[in-house]
Order: C-alpha cells, then sequence, then structure tokens
C-alpha cells in the first residue's frame, strides 16, 4: 500500500522517513515517491494492505542500476491479537522502460534475479539497506 496512506501516526511516520532517509544515505541521488501506486480499483484489489511501498526515482536511466526507479516493499504480517505487525520481508524491483528488470526479494535468497542486472556494488547497497531497515523495526520492537 502507498506509504503515504499507511503514514496515520507519528510512528508510522516517522518509520517511513527513516526508511527514506536509510535509502537516501546509500542512494543520494534518488528521489523517493509515498504514493507509487495508482489509485483505481484494479490496483487497490492488487496492493498489500499489509506492506509499506516506496518508490525511488533516478535521474534518469541508469546502466548501473539497469532501471530508472526502484520500488521498495516492506511486508509485514499482522498479529490478530494484539493489533501489532511483524515485518516478514522487503521487497526492491528495478523498474525500466520495458517494465520490471530485476528483483531482491529479503523472503528468499537475497539474491537479485531478472533479465537485467544492476552493478555488484549497487547489488551489495541493497542487501545493506535491507539489513537496515530490519534492524530499524528490530529496534522499533525491543523500545516497546
Amino acid at each position: 500500500m502507498n506509504a503515504a496512506e499507511q503514514a496515520n501516526g507519528l510512528e508510522t511516520a516517522s518509520k517511513i522517513a527513516a526508511i527514506i532517509h536509510l535509502f537516501k544515505s546509500q542512494f543520494p541521488d534518488a528521489r523517493a515517491d509515498l504514493k507509487p501506486w495508482l489509485n483505481d480499483r484494479d490496483t487497490r484489489e492488487s496492493v498489500d494492505p499489509h506492506s509499506i511501498d516506496i518508490g525511488f526515482h533516478l535521474p534518469g536511466w541508469s546502466p548501473r542500476f539497469q532501471s530508472r526507479s526502484i520500488l521498495v516493499q516492506v511486508r509485514f504480517h499482522p498479529d490478530p491479537i494484539d493489533q501489532s505487525q511483524r515485518l516478514i520481508g522487503i521487497e526492491t524491483l528495478g523498474i525500466n522502460h520495458q517494465g520490471q528488470a530485476w528483483r531482491l526479494s529479503t523472503v528468499d535468497t537475497w539474491q537479485v534475479v531478472g533479465k537485467y542486472q544492476p552493478a555488484t556494488d549497487i547489488c551489495e547497497k541493497l542487501r545493506f539497506f535491507c539489513r537496515q531497515v530490519f534492524e530499524l523495526f528490530q529496534s522499533a520492537i525491543a523500545s516497546e
């Protein structure tokens, strides 16, 4: 779900801001988009309501990234008992003019897969960013 729609309280808004800061610390030229999804019926039906989705747009198509935009989906599993949400994984997708160029999922092997591969150092920075997001949510749980 669009990050702008998930920012319904100070705690969630602060975490979204922290995610953006962590991404921009690795990729300073990226511009954050808190509404990467269209607001139409078909899109709303296919978007995960338990995720925070942020788009990051690069200044132009980048051969090092093999994309122009990167979609970051921070996925959660809701706990029906205490209404909390537990981080279960992060999906990052590189988007070029043909659609999805590559994908990195922390749910599986943390490998970048796809027809077009970003440079090795970009892959490592993406993995580092994902580890930092996990740490952000682990520290949030520890402080509760």
